[in-house]
């Protein structure tokens, strides 16, 4: 519901605040007192065309704020949480023009975009006018608002959740077939790729172990060869180098050889060659464990270098699929079963696509099925409502007027979860004419007073909580504006409604009752907006019903108006 609305600096409005309540609400006044002004100021609010012509004159902006408080369910709130925008209870909506033409939106105090302004009030209010229709004439909203008004949920929910399984299984059917198709163009290499990983044969943490291994092994060559370098210096092999030991043995050998052939004991400890004979000794005892132990430990540590090949073969070839596959060595393993699975699909694909053919077309049956029910109940409800529309149209003197709910059906390119037709409402303003849109066949008049009786019957249907017609009542008066007045008074029980009249027998049913009216304040014209009870709403329908003079008689007049309204 739209609960109050703010305008600043719009034409010839200055500053104006209006609240609105629950029911009918009428705004009258002399032609040219500023009603346009006030819808056109409530459009820019809901993300009409900004114009810097708006803009009063010597002002560098015009605003609108308009207040709404829906029921915490509405899907307002949906679009707005979807958007990241919060709400509690209400919703402001606010729009500023600027001089230049520019416009800016906020909802709730937070920037918003002109399109997003438009889908939200798209759900809070539709406005009803002579040349500018908004909802019922838009043929996209006939099949839920004619679902809405005669066919049981049940049946149309079926048909969404069969058209979601259908829908689902076609497209695995279209992955299951796309994957076919891939596996087919790439069977000799896929044959290859599997071939060459299964006699590859990677191991999980295979490379981890390798690396280790082979650093080992490095490791263990690198002793193997210091020992083998150090026993070559203590014990070579070639004769032109004796080594240590000999060269030991040999310096002994010329030592002793100044010693006589026999000394005594005594005689051989004083003799000064005996510490270096000693020290010779010593140093040929140790050169020769040094050869045990080096001896020793090359055996230990012998390194065979077609292990280590073996193992950097391995390594390489294990780093060289990776590459190749654009993998990690520890993914390959996985890689083979994905292309092997790939492989088996050419093997089991037919069968699989066989199954998914034959499940969805049996979808497709049961989705026809369920759409011929919900056919069948379209067409009981569209009889429904064309009898119930036609019953409102004689008192609003659209006697000659028929309405049709057509259904046709769709291509099959064209079904959706809505069902396999569409339904468009069409009428015909005179007898033997071909009904046809209702935008593109009745005259200002007769849409407004049509779209009347379709929001009568169809209201339910419909989320919008607000409702404005724009001289609902033009051209037409006597029983017929009562008539009019009559069912804006019934709709409103349901909705709010807004509108714009200059028949007395639609301003007398109003709950609510405006006076727009123009004044001159300091040279300058302004519109202003007073809220009429009791004797002066009694002036204002007088004046309305005897023009300029008002008499006693009009206001007798009045007075059985708003008393029959009451």
């Amino acid at each position: 519901m739209l609960s109050a609305l703010s305008i600043r600096d719009v034409v010839l409005i200055d500053r104006l605040d209006l609240n609105f309540g629950q029911g009918l609400t009428v705004l009258t006044g002399e032609t040219g007192a500023g009603k346009s002004i006030l819808l056109d100021s409530l459009g820019l609010a809901l993300g009409a065309r900004a114009d810097s012509g708006l803009v009063r004159a010597g002002q560098d902006q015009a605003s609108v704020t308009a207040f709404f408080t829906p029921e915490l369910t509405h899907p307002a709130f949906g679009l707005l949480m979807e958007q990241g925008l919060g709400a509690e209870e209400d919703i402001v909506i606010r729009r500023i023009v600027n001089r230049d033409g520019r416009s800016r939106a906020f909802v709730n105090d937070q920037p918003v975009s002109a399109g997003l302004l438009r889908r939200l009030a798209a759900l809070l209010v539709e406005v009803q006018g002579q040349h500018d229709q908004i909802g019922l004439a838009d043929p996209a909203a006939h099949g839920p608002l004619l679902d809405t008004f005669g066919v049981d949920l049940v049946v149309t929910d079926g048909v969404v959740s069969v058209w979601r399984r259908w829908r689902d299984r076609l497209a695995a059917l279209d992955r299951a077939r796309k994957a076919m198709a891939e596996a087919q163009r790439d069977e000799e290499w896929l044959r290859h790729a599997v071939n060459e990983l299964t006699d590859l044969a990677a191991e999980p943490g295979e490379e981890e172990a390798l690396a280790q291994a082979r650093h080992a092994m490095q490791q263990a060559a690198r002793r193997a060869e210091a020992i083998a370098a150090a026993l070559s210096e203590i014990a070579p092999r070639e004769r032109r180098n004796p080594g240590p030991g000999a060269a030991l043995r040999a310096a002994a050998r010329s030592l002793q050889r100044l010693l006589p052939s026999s000394l005594s004991a005594e005689a051989e400890q004083d003799n000064p060659l005996s510490p270096a004979l000693a020290a010779i000794d010593r140093a040929e005892e140790a050169i020769a464990e040094a050869e045990t132990l080096l001896s020793r430990l090359s055996q230990e540590v012998e390194a065979d270098p077609r292990e280590l090949e073996r193992a950097e073969e391995r390594l390489f070839g294990l780093r060289a699929a990776a590459r190749k596959h654009s993998v990690t060595v520890a993914e390959l393993s996985l890689l083979r079963d994905r292309l092997a699975e790939r492989l088996a699909a050419l093997d089991t694909g037919s069968a699989h696509l066989t199954e998914l053919e034959t499940a969805a077309a049996a979808d497709r049956l049961a989705f026809i099925a369920a759409a011929k029910h919900l056919s069948v109940a379209r067409q009981k409800a569209a009889k429904e409502l064309q009898a119930a529309i036609m019953a409102e149209l004689p008192p609003l003197r659209l006697d000659k007027t028929r309405f049709v709910a057509e259904i046709t059906d769709l291509p099959e390119s064209a079904w959706s979860a809505r069902g396999v037709e569409q339904v468009q409402f069409l009428i015909a303003t005179n007898p033997g004419q071909t009904p046809g849109a209702i935008d593109k066949i009745a005259s200002g008049g007769e849409l407004s007073r049509l779209m009347l009786a379709l929001k009568l019957v169809l209201s339910r249907g419909s989320p919008v909580g607000t409702l404005i017609f724009d001289e609902v009542d033009s051209g037409i008066g006597g029983a017929t504006a009562a008539a009019v007045g009559e069912r804006l008074a019934r709709l409103s029980h349901d909705i709010q409604l807004l509108t714009v009249t200059h028949s007395p027998q639609v301003a007398a049913r109003g709950q609510a009752h405006l006076r727009v009216a123009k004044a001159v304040d300091g040279g300058r014209s302004a519109t202003r907006v007073e809220p009429l009870t009791g004797a002066a709403r009694r002036e204002e329908v007088a004046r309305m019903l005897a023009g300029e003079e008002v008499t006693e008689a009009a206001r007798a007049a009045a007075d059985s108006l708003l008393g029959n309204a009451a």
